[in-house]
């Protein structure tokens, strides 16, 4: 079926009714860089130096999970090698050819900060640590990170691995888009199989999961080089936040800063609505000639005070439909866009099932236009 796609008016009918938000004071944070985004959007609510290349420690891991998740199977069996086992600092203590599902391992790596176990994962999938941080950094290239650079998967110290907090925010909102790295990194504790046949039970060291309302996500890093860092997340309602804390003796606190303030700035904000009617489909060779279209779900997004005009709505939809239709049929999409990024979608469905003419029924239709 063709499709023409139309400018929704819906939202122009719409306005934000949350009052002024006062002019944001400076939130006093010690981090050397740090920033809050929005996830759907990118838009920064704040930012403290967060294009300055800095070392990411294990802030770095995120992008691990990430790439094994998309270049490897998470049932796959991953065999620890004798330089995975041996990779100096924080460990799951995975033993020389010990062989761990790669979600196992991928747990061991969020909740515990596995260093030999992202080795193990490297290694598996692209047969070296240098191959598969090669893998990362175009990945990380290609979601827009481009002041990013991996060498390795653990994050341990190099002259060249380095990112910024504006990077690692936006490494963490395009993770939240797979549901497997949402459930691995907002993970609390995990019971984990092991070569002798007992569960050892891992614990998330990111204790804003325990403590902040919303809170899921997202990873904890520290080398000397790099200082303390945090890149952290909490959802509430459809209002995904992301933060980054670089080299930041106060971590925890400034990154709760960062929510709180983050909160404040945004308002949900209903952007289509359920039942809505888009159009009145023409229906062929149907015993109707129309049939209603309307929206499936409304479409909530975040809107801060200044940014709502920024924000359209569009329809694709098809300019026909064939009998027999059913009511609750597919025939088109909304699209909530912000600039030119889609935030929000939800289908387009018919409200009416109908039949298709019979045989005899066309033939005398044929025969009615022949002779109009």
């Amino acid at each position: 079926m063709s499709k023409k796609i139309i400018a929704l008016f819906i939202c122009s009918t719409l306005s934000v009714t949350a009052t002024a938000l006062a002019s944001p004071n400076p939130l006093n944070l010690t981090a050397k860089s740090a920033i809050v985004i929005e996830a759907s959007t990118g838009e920064i609510l704040y930012e403290k130096n967060a294009e300055e290349r800095r070392y990411p420690a294990s802030t770095t891991k995120m992008m691990t999970i990430i790439t094994a998740l998309e270049s490897g199977k998470v049932n796959d069996i991953v065999t620890v090698s004798p330089n995975a086992a041996n990779t100096e600092g924080s460990s799951m203590d995975v033993t020389v050819g010990e062989r761990l599902k790669m979600q196992d391992m991928l747990y061991g790596v969020a909740l515990v900060s596995g260093n030999d176990a992202t080795v193990a994962i490297a290694e598996h999938i692209s047969g070296s640590v240098s191959n598969f941080a090669k893998l990362m950094t175009n990945k990380a290239h290609g979601i827009g990170a481009l002041s990013t650079n991996f060498t390795n998967s653990s994050g341990l110290p190099d002259p060249n691995h380095y990112s910024t907090a504006h990077d690692l925010a936006r490494i963490a909102a395009y993770g939240y888009k797979n549901p497997n790295f949402a459930e691995i990194v907002g993970t609390l504790r995990k019971d984990i199989p092991r070569n002798n046949n007992q569960k050892e039970t891992f614990y998330n060291e990111n204790k804003l999961l325990r403590i902040y309302n919303g809170a899921n996500g997202v990873k904890t890093g520290y080398t000397d080089d790099a200082g303390r860092c945090l890149v952290s997340a909490a959802k509430r309602g459809n209002i995904q936040l992301i933060t980054a804390v670089l080299d930041d003796d106060n971590m925890w606190e400034d990154s709760i800063v960062l929510l709180d303030y983050g909160f404040s700035q945004l308002q949900e904000t209903e952007m289509v609505h359920a039942g809505d009617l888009v159009t009145t489909m023409q229906v062929t060779n149907g015993k109707t000639d129309v049939t209603p279209a309307v929206i499936r779900d409304s479409l909530f997004v975040p809107v801060t005070q200044s940014n709502y005009d920024e924000f359209r709505t569009v329809v694709e939809i098809s300019k026909t439909v064939s009998a027999p239709v059913v009511a609750g049929q597919k025939v088109g999409v909304v699209k909530v866009m912000y600039h030119n990024k889609e935030v929000a979608s939800t289908d387009v469905v018919v409200t009416e099932s109908v039949n298709r003419n019979s045989f005899f029924v066309k033939i005398k239709n044929f025969f009615a236009n022949l002779f109009h």
